[in-house]
């Protein structure tokens, strides 16, 4: 009988922090050698961050990453027995792989290039990679191991060619994107591709521009059963033995669980998403160097789940708070934006629009005589209050978060260069009513948004009297046709097939079309939902194409 200990290195790496990426292998390198493990495995390209898109074309790129790697390995020598698999990009004359390097006591035991190049959905690896063709397996203890890297484990041919060469155990690097319901989807295709073999499966955890990584990494015994997880949007090191009998069955140890990084209890769908936009929001902020955020308070629900999110996020000491009225704002929207504010402790100010929406409305008047106001007057006072937090961002330093969600987006019913402007979106792909779940998981941890925003019907407040059903379906069935054809890929026939008003079902769809040039043109947003408009929906502006029903 053999046994062995493995490490799992859920890490959160920054696309192209070369040398901090290194350091953070290393220290997890450290604590596993600590514990005793003989192997630690890291994500998929760990020591670039994922994906680096074109800084892979970038030739000095791919040299400095190279010394990185030789640096680390030596550094490494020291960790006597330990064995550490670093994902990394390899660069053979012209072309490129996608790889995972064996690391032990200063030597290289192995290196293996992905097979299976994903091309679809937000991958495009066939720009940057050239696929592998040979199997990796080695041995450790007398346990035989077999290295894979993500997407090689959702074809099974890849996996069944370790196991012909006598791998008794499968270790998978992955960058897999996090989208509801992706965790058992992943579960499947490992049960299903693995055949009877157990599986560590680690996954990359952190926010990169509009993918999120959940972690949520796993291990799976000979029988297809999850034994452990790692837990979702935090970094982790979980830690695991091997055991091989003499007849060279291998099974699963991992301790109890919530112990050595392992969780017993799997969050709810509020509990995910609402943690992977936290966790994207503040990757995104802390990456990209900021030390702030604003936002425009309106007293409305999605400006208070933008609200709730950045403070959970980033603290209050780092989120400011803009309520702009306009003649038509209502009292109960001022007093529950500052009420909120309040609660939350976050700098909060007031700044009236009117006099600045009269003064653009005059200067127009002469060209708009005998024209009565429509959409451009509304649209005015958004654009007013886009430019004041736009300079407030670039007077300070903050970066501006927009507050519209998946619904507004996919109808157009937004302002380009009033409350579309901004850096980053952090509801961009929640739909209407996933944001109503979201507000009220959130005050169940704790009451931060005031009642009356959850209850009374959401307006844009830009005219008197109007409600956001004035302009669009209820969001039930607005959300549940965009569900269908954003989403499901349904057409217009199979909608109403489904039980939808045909001529609902022809204005939404029209009005998906024609905003495609708005939504080209706003800030990027987490990844959430399994089709999110950017890199998950490239339809073009002009279109001349209709569903036929």
């Amino acid at each position: 009988m053999s046994s062995i200990r493995i490490a799992l290195a859920q890490i959160n790496p920054t696309v192209g922090g070369l040398l901090a990426n290194a350091t953070l292998i290393l220290e997890q390198a450290k604590l596993a050698h600590a514990q005793g493990a003989d192997v630690l495995i890291t994500p998929e390209l760990a020591l670039t961050g994922y994906p680096p898109e074109d800084l892979l074309l970038r030739p000095a790129f791919v040299s400095q990453q190279q010394q990185v790697l030789d640096t680390l390995q030596e550094q490494l020598a020291g960790l006597a027995g330990l064995h550490v698999v670093v994902g990394h990009v390899d660069s053979q004359g012209q072309q490129l792989f996608n790889a995972a390097t064996i690391l032990h006591e200063g030597r290289r035991v192995g290196t293996y290039h992905k097979h299976q190049l994903p091309n679809y959905g937000v991958f495009d690896e066939l720009r940057y990679f050239q696929p592998g063709d040979q199997t990796l397996v080695f041995d450790c203890k007398g346990v035989r191991l077999g290295i894979l890297i993500c997407e090689d484990m959702w074809l099974p041919e890849t996996p069944a060619a370790c196991l012909q060469r006598g791998a008794q155990a499968l270790l998978v690097l992955n960058a897999s994107p996090y989208c509801l319901g992706k965790q058992g989807q992943r579960e499947q295709i490992v049960r299903d591709s693995a055949q009877g073999c157990p599986v560590v499966y680690l996954n990359l955890v952190g926010g990169q521009d509009e993918l999120i990584f959940d972690g949520a990494s796993m291990v799976m015994d000979d029988a297809g059963q999850i034994v452990a997880r790692l837990p979702m949007f935090q970094e982790a090191l979980g830690v695991l033995d091997l055991i091989c009998d003499a007849q060279g069955k291998v099974t699963v140890q991992t301790g109890a669980q919530e112990q050595g990084g392992w969780v017993a209890h799997w969050p709810s769908d509020e509990a995910q998403v609402y943690a992977a936009l936290v966790m994207a929001l503040r990757d995104y902020v802390r990456k990209a160097g900021f030390s702030s955020v604003l936002l425009g308070l309106s007293g409305g629900l999605d400006s208070a789940l933008v609200l709730a999110l950045a403070v959970d996020a980033l603290g209050a000491q780092a989120v400011r708070t803009i309520m702009m009225p306009s003649p038509y704002t209502a009292q109960i929207s001022l007093d529950d934006a500052s009420a909120m504010a309040q609660g939350l402790g976050v700098a909060y100010e007031e700044i009236a629009i009117a006099p600045l929406s009269t003064v653009f409305d005059a200067a127009l008047a002469p060209l708009f005589q005998g024209l009565e106001p429509d959409a451009t007057e509304e649209n005015i006072q958004a654009r007013v209050r886009g430019t004041l937090l736009m300079a407030i961002s670039n007077k300070f330093g903050g970066l501006l978060l927009t507050t519209g969600n998946k619904s507004e987006l996919a109808t157009g019913y937004c302002t380009l260069y009033g409350d579309m402007a901004g850096g980053f979106a952090p509801i961009k792909d929640i739909p209407k009513t996933l944001a109503y779940r979201l507000a009220h998981w959130r005050n169940q941890q704790s009451q931060v948004i005031p009642e009356r925003i959850l209850t009374r019907a959401p307006s844009a407040e830009l005219r008197p009297d109007q409600t956001d059903q004035d302009s669009l379906p209820s969001y039930e069935e607005l959300d549940d046709i965009l569900e269908r054809h954003v989403e499901q890929n349904q057409s217009a026939a199979e909608i109403v097939a489904a039980g939808r008003d045909a001529q609902t079902v022809e204005d939404v769809l029209r009005r998906v079309r024609f905003n495609e040039y708005k939504r080209r043109q706003g800030a990027i947003g987490p990844k959430v939902t399994s089709r999110a408009f950017g890199r998950d929906w490239r339809h073009p502006i002009i279109n001349a194409y209709r569903d036929v029903r």
